[in-house]
């Protein structure tokens, strides 16, 4: 047996980061370059290449999203039970590249299929990278904040390489090339994790350790064919969305009551409402998704056909930028906002995590503001400023930023460490039915655009992001009015 790194000596690191956060940062950014370039692609392939009309695709991208976020909360229950977050990733990694590849083979006949595979994999893969970082860091570190931070930005940067690339693959080459490249990046990712993984130690081993090998295989062996049994039924359910919601409500009715009982179980009054508090923050998360979430549904489609080649000095297309241009900005932009708070910490003007999350949705609703200020810009055809949509993506990013990065890590800290894969899970279900509602927000945008000319559907997707605008608008001074109350349930954690 080598010898094991213990959880002590990971987390008794020098300086800032923990080397372990490196191998995670890179396995992560591989798996993200994977995800949004297949996200970035979603809407334009369904309209372009099986003609599904712009509705339609919207609810199809609602539902495909809404099973990948929904089965991250599956995935992290297994994971935390069951198989551990090493042999979880591990699965996960290899059923999504086996997606990719079918998809690649024939895209058009093996799509969904091909779909429901990345959605299982994803599913198992997504939470367990997120919560080893947590399990670097002592309960009361300082820096956890800051390798969150650093692990938001290997996202980003593995999102802006992947969002760019698949897209203009899949336009300009060919649609297998463009998902032959997602299998090729997970491929890399899976790779570096298993030459990485010694370096882990303890973090991420089986939960069933105590038990006799046997019965340990017989539990993971279980886990692994239930899931690739329930394909085919992803494979329907994926198809026809309105199944999709059946099966998205349902699941979430278990998920709150299960939180309900777990609350209840603790007991503690303190414990049980820092986890209210918690599930306010996930509750505003999913609002916020809902909104946000739009970049790869029908703003995906208005970069399409609604916008010019022509950012600054550059002829660039236009899907490329509605891809990219998000992660991009978080990447500049996320070390400056990070500055900002600690200037801000020195002269003791930092705004709380709630009034952080309001602001995050006041810039989002100046963000939706000015995609619809797009329409006065347009030309007699119904083609407007690429410039004046790019501008929108910084602010939208801003709003991001200051609400992405600490939610996750304001979770670890309200949660008790046992309920650290639900809480998890939770987030990202909250984010499953953010992308849900965001389908369905689309969708109707898109629906009153009955007409078949660029200047209908550019009046019809306009008037749709002034909607927007106001729905954040109003949630984020719901927020900040009522944080004195949200913070009294937080028990001073900050």
């Amino acid at each position: 047996m080598e010898n094991k790194l213990t959880i002590e000596q990971i987390q008794n690191f020098e300086g800032k980061y923990p080397k372990q956060l490196w191998y995670l940062f890179t396995v992560e950014m591989w798996e993200r370059f994977c995800f949004y370039g297949m996200r970035g692609v979603l809407t334009f392939f369904m309209v372009d290449q099986l003609l599904l009309k712009d509705d339609a695709a919207n609810l199809q991208y609602g539902a495909i999203q809404a099973f990948v976020y929904a089965f991250t909360f599956i995935g992290g229950i297994f994971a935390d039970k069951i198989l551990g977050f090493r042999k979880s990733l591990f699965f996960g990694g290899i059923v999504m590249i086996l997606g990719n590849l079918l998809i690649a083979f024939a895209p058009q006949q093996m799509f969904y299929f091909g779909i429901a595979f990345s959605i299982i994999g994803t599913g198992f893969f997504k939470p367990n990278i997120s919560s080893m970082v947590g399990e670097l860091y002592h309960e009361g570190d300082g820096r956890r904040d800051a390798g969150y931070g650093m692990f938001y930005a290997g996202i980003n940067i593995g999102g802006l390489l992947g969002g760019a690339l698949c897209i203009y693959l899949g336009k300009y080459y060919s649609w297998s090339l463009c998902f032959l490249a997602a299998a090729i990046v997970m491929i890399l990712g899976l790779l570096t994790f298993l030459f990485t993984k010694k370096h882990l130690g303890p973090i991420g081993d089986s939960p069933l350790l105590k038990l006799t090998d046997s019965k340990r295989k017989i539990r993971e062996i279980s886990v692994y064919v239930g899931s690739l049994l329930s394909i085919p039924l992803i494979f329907i359910m994926v198809k026809n969305t309105d199944y999709t919601d059946y099966f998205m409500y349902s699941i979430g009715i278990i998920a709150v009551a299960y939180f309900i009982y777990e609350v209840v179980k603790i007991g503690e009054i303190s414990s049980q409402k820092k986890l209210m508090a918690a599930f306010l923050f996930i509750f505003f998360y999913l609002l916020f998704n809902a909104i946000y979430e739009q970049s790869g549904g029908s703003l995906s489609l208005f970069a399409k056909d609604n916008l010019s080649h022509n950012l600054l000095f550059f002829n660039i297309d236009p899907n490329v930028v509605n891809n990219s241009s998000n992660t991009l900005f978080v990447v500049i932009l996320s070390p400056i906002i990070g500055l900002l708070w600690l200037w801000l910490a020195k002269k003791k003007l930092e705004p709380n995590t709630l009034i952080k999350f309001g602001i995050g949705f006041l810039f989002l609703s100046a963000s939706f503001y000015i995609f619809y200020y797009t329409k006065f810009f347009a030309n007699a055809e119904g083609i407007t400023s690429l410039n004046v949509f790019t501008f929108a993506y910084f602010v939208t990013t801003i709003g991001e930023l200051c609400l992405g990065p600490i939610g996750m890590s304001i979770i670890t800290k309200l949660a008790p460490k046992r309920l650290f894969g639900m809480m998890m899970g939770l987030w990202f279900l909250a984010s499953a039915f953010g992308q849900l509602a965001a389908g369905k927000l689309g969708a109707e945008i898109s629906r009153s655009n009955e007409g078949a000319t660029l200047l209908t559907k550019l009046q019809s997707y306009t008037e749709g992001y002034y909607q927007l605008a106001i729905y954040s608008l109003v949630a984020g001074i719901i927020l900040i009015l009522a944080s004195p109350q949200i913070k009294k349930l937080m028990q001073g954690v900050k």
